[in-house]
């Protein structure tokens, strides 16, 4: 617990590290004459992940508190300290978060925070800091429920959480390497790219956060199209833009306006949760 609590306290070398990764992955890219890295874009996504940091910072507890809530309800109390139930943690909170996921592509009010990772043009390690805001606060936190209220700790269910976004980090890489047989278990940049990936064969597949073997166990593991290149972005008209402030709320607002909008109570739940009001990814 207290190795938990210090990773929480210190993220900073962790920071540090991607900071470092993402410089050099850019020089790499402008020394190359290669096209990873579009300036405005890449500006966008580190306002982007300031902002996010910032209101994750300030709301940590509140969005905790429905979890704290629920594990006085707890069937056991599984120890922290024991490897075997930290091992069993971490595999169970990824195949939560395969759920998820997947359910953020398919729940408009999910969407509205997680389409804002979706919406880079260009993949790289700057896009993968690209993250909404509202996500636990809508919802997402009722995914990890069921752990809680198993016996696992809240805390040790956020660290999970937390060590599978650090993985998901590298899963950005302007250009994916093949990394042979574990390509089979794990999620890795090849996956990865097919999931950002706006070609329609590529559309709401490989969900899994550090490994693939969920996608591959409920039938949402695809692999890039062997007759085309992949491309990344929103098709919404008014999506072409780098401004983080419209890239951030665009969803939040349209939700908002075709509520007020609705007639009906059915037709405001509609408008709120089904995913055909969603914006489109571009699949053109």
């Amino acid at each position: 617990m207290h190795s938990l609590s210090e990773f929480f306290t210190h993220p900073w070398p962790i920071a540090a590290v991607a900071g470092v990764a993402m410089l050099v992955e850019f020089i790499s890219g402008w020394l190359s004459d290669d096209d990873t890295h579009d300036l405005k874009e890449t500006a966008a996504s580190l306002t982007i992940a300031v902002i996010n940091k910032t209101v994750g910072a300030l709301t940590a507890g509140v969005t905790a508190v429905p979890l704290i809530w629920l594990h006085q309800f707890a069937l056991f109390d599984i120890p922290a300290s024991n490897p075997a139930a930290l091992v069993a943690a971490f595999f169970l909170t990824d195949l939560c978060y395969y759920w998820h996921h997947y359910a953020m592509h398919k729940v408009r009010l999910l969407w509205a925070s997680h389409s804002v990772h979706h919406s880079p043009t260009r993949l790289n390690l700057t896009a993968a800091v690209r993250l909404g805001l509202g996500g636990h606060v809508a919802g997402g936190f009722l995914f990890y429920a069921p752990l809680v209220l198993i016996g696992f700790s809240p805390l040790v269910i956020y660290g999970m959480l937390a060590l599978g976004l650090i993985y998901q980090l590298f899963l950005h890489p302007a250009h994916a390497p093949d990394l042979g047989p574990l390509e089979y278990v794990l999620n890795t940049p090849k996956h990865h790219h097919v999931h950002h990936a706006s070609n329609t064969e590529c559309l709401d597949k490989n969900f899994g956060g550090v490994f693939i073997i969920f996608d591959r166990m409920f039938g949402t593991y695809a692999e890039a199209p062997d007759n085309e290149p992949l491309r990344f972005g929103l098709k919404a008209a008014d999506m072409n833009t780098n401004n983080p402030v419209v890239i951030l709320f665009h969803e939040w607002t349209a939700i908002i306006r075709d509520a007020v909008a609705s007639r009906s109570v059915a037709a405001a739940f509609r408008a709120i949760f089904s995913m055909k009001r969603k914006p489109k990814r571009d699949a053109a």
